[in-house]
């Protein structure tokens, strides 16, 4: 599916002059920056550290005279990454393939999905090494699970805009597999591929990330580097994250993919051996509170009154994911300008593009990360990250649509230009992918909080941590609950006027 904003409202462009869809969207937006400025100060946005642009100087240092001789087998890590990614990918496209047909008739499998994908691929990670370990399986269960929910949400949306008419021509009594086959598949194919190559590309930095909680892809060796202080041989991985993901249309060719396949077959094993009794035990016993596989209902009770206080984790949560959601809104457009057609020079443009391209595709648990290290442990460094990967991203969407525009009074200003021709048609259609992404970015709220952020996320890791399977996936059921509540009120809330948009990586 290509990337692309949904077409404006049929009254966009004059959403300043008080017509109906332009009020509601004006509502929209101060709502949220009132909300955003109201709870503000119940964050800690506090700087810990004592000498953060020292600090900033080392690492710009090191990402500009990277130590590539200092790097230990990068190939080999650069190689598990993709290995994961693809054989990651394909797992979840045989798994979601066939719940995208029976998605739009069947609720126990739109839940059952939208259940998968609101965990995030890390948490699905650690559940998973608690049984299988530091190995292959772990990795791909843990990307396959949650993009197989992805998958099947997003074919089935495909498949429901291919056009009917091919389909009611056929013969009554055409079976629904024939019908698939002959008349919805050939017509949504490419858009199915477009699609699966974007889910590629972000299997390719949730793999990245996999290396946060241990496995040996390129994000441990960055992480290890980083929290050592050897930027400049962190500066070189960090480069040649960059270089993987901007030479992925030349290397991901449909031609090589079975060279991929077979070579990332070979670079994931050996496979662990599986013990099937201690995995029955972990589903049907670790993971469940004693009194409630006893019936014990007092002691179910007492056991929820030893939960760590969920309200601080909870709320900083929520308040974390409105303030990414508002800098999110902040930074996009701040950015696009900087990467559209109709404002600056050649060189001006190109800069804009770079800076869009590094900061959409460095992830959020990366960027957060690396300011963690500057500014201390507080929701500042996780807030930042939010703010640019997100905004940077729904820029170079606008950016994008707002060079196939053309102005209908060239002789305006740039200011004006902005103003009065590019702002109004572009406005809802950010909008609507902001609220696309509100769900995204609570996602990974959650997960930040394994770097140390007072989120969710914290006390899953700590539940993981001391062995409290059963305290730790009761709070990944909070986390899903969270998301999919999120996720119903964004879409509620987003533009109507068919302002709906094909941002793949939002869903």
């Amino acid at each position: 599916m290509n990337e692309a904003l949904p077409h404006p409202p049929r009254h966009g462009r004059h959403w300043w002059r008080g017509t109906t869809p332009g009020l509601r969207l004006a509502r929209h937006t101060l709502a949220l920056l009132t909300l955003a400025v109201v709870l503000a100060p119940l964050a800690d946005l506090a700087i810990h550290t004592r000498a953060p642009w020292a600090e900033l100087g080392r690492m710009a240092m090191g990402m500009a005279w990277p130590a590539w001789g200092s790097l230990e087998s990068p190939l080999t890590a650069v190689g598990l990454t993709v290995a994961v990614a693809i054989w990651g990918t394909l797992a979840g496209v045989v798994l979601g393939f066939p719940l995208a047909l029976l998605f739009a008739r069947s609720r126990l499998v739109r839940a059952g999905c939208a259940f998968v994908r609101a965990i995030h691929e890390l948490f699905w990670a650690l559940l998973f090494l608690q049984v299988f370990g530091l190995s292959a399986f772990t990795a791909l269960a843990a990307l396959a699970i949650p993009y197989a929910g992805i998958f099947a949400k997003v074919y089935a949306e495909i498949l429901e805009q291919t056009p009917r008419a091919p389909r009611d021509a056929l013969p009554p009594g055409t079976g629904r597999l024939v019908r698939f086959v002959y008349a919805e598949l050939p017509l949504a194919w490419a858009q199915l591929a477009a699609y699966t190559r974007y889910r590629f590309e972000c299997a390719l930095r949730a793999s990245v990330l996999l290396g946060f909680v241990g496995l040996p892809t390129l994000g441990f060796h960055l992480e290890t580097a980083f929290r050592e202080g050897r930027y400049h041989e962190a500066g070189a991985l960090l480069w040649l994250f960059y270089l993987l993901i901007a030479s992925l249309p030349g290397w991901s060719h449909r031609r090589l993919i079975p060279v991929l396949l077979i070579g990332g077959a070979w670079l994931l094993g050996p496979w662990p051996s599986v013990d099937g009794a201690l995995v029955w035990r972990f589903v049907s016993e670790d993971i469940w509170p004693r009194a409630l596989l006893a019936g014990d209902w007092p002691g179910l009770v007492e056991w929820l009154s030893r939960i760590p206080d969920l309200g601080p984790a909870i709320g900083n949560t929520l308040l974390l994911g409105l303030l990414g959601t508002v800098g999110a809104l902040v930074v996009a457009m701040a950015l696009w300008p900087l990467a559209c057609r109709h404002f600056g020079n050649r060189g001006t443009r190109l800069a804009g593009h770079g800076l869009l391209i590094a900061l959409r595709s460095t992830p959020e648990m990366m960027l957060a990360f690396l300011f963690l290290l500057l500014l201390g442990p507080s929701l500042l460094p996780a807030w930042l990250a939010l703010a640019l990967h997100n905004g940077a991203l729904i820029a170079f969407l606008v950016a994008r649509h707002a060079d196939a525009i053309q102005p209908a009074m060239p002789g305006l200003s740039a200011p004006g230009r902005l103003a009065y021709e590019l702002l109004p048609r572009l406005y809802p259609g950010m909008l609507a992918l902001l609220y696309y992404r509100a769900e995204v970015i609570l996602r990974e709220t959650a997960i930040l909080g394994m770097l140390g952020v007072a989120t969710l996320g914290f006390y899953i890791e700590e539940g993981f941590d001391y062995l409290l399977f059963d305290v730790a996936f009761f709070l990944l059921l909070v986390t899903a609950m969270l998301n999919i509540a999120v996720d119903a009120l964004s879409r509620r809330l987003r533009p109507k006027d068919g302002a709906v948009m094909d941002d793949p990586c939002a869903r």
